[in-house]
């Protein structure tokens, strides 16, 4: 060894290394359990979402505990009915973790290098959603 070179540093034990990734998959499946379970289609078991409350109007999130139930019992066409990018945020969650938990057990951090263009690119998708649904032609996108 070189007087001036350091020594290589040692890796977490491997527990240590995916418990967070682990521990935030056991929330989220504690959460769509808990959704599977107490059906949102069945009234005073989850508020109402306070915009739709105070104005009528179906924001981008309206209808995605409905999906995640759907989704949970595997009625896919039905969680797409009720708010299909929560179905894409389900998929694109279990992409990104199954990459972050890989990338764990090797004592590799995940990045995820989102750019300006991709974020305005996902805020005017939602924003669309949100309007056309919201419009009379739209109401095949009403939860």
């Amino acid at each position: 060894m070189h007087a001036y070179s350091r020594p290589e540093p040692q890796l977490a034990p491997f527990w240590r290394r995916v418990a967070v990734p682990v521990g935030l998959f056991a929330v989220v499946c504690g959460a769509f359990a808990y959704v599977g379970v107490v059906d949102p289609g069945e009234p005073g078991h989850y508020p109402v979402c306070p915009l739709y409350r105070l104005t009528g109007l179906y924001c981008p999130g309206c209808g995605g505990l409905r999906s995640a139930h759907a989704f949970v019992h595997g009625d896919l066409l039905a969680a797409l009915r009720d708010n299909a990018p929560a179905v894409a945020a389900y998929l694109g969650f279990a992409v990104l973790w199954s990459a972050w938990m890989v990338r764990a057990a090797r004592g590799r951090p995940l990045r995820i290098d989102l750019g300006p263009a991709q974020l305005w690119a996902a805020g005017v998708l939602l924003l669309v959603f949100t309007v056309v649904r919201n419009l009379p032609f739209g109401g095949w996108l009403h939860p």
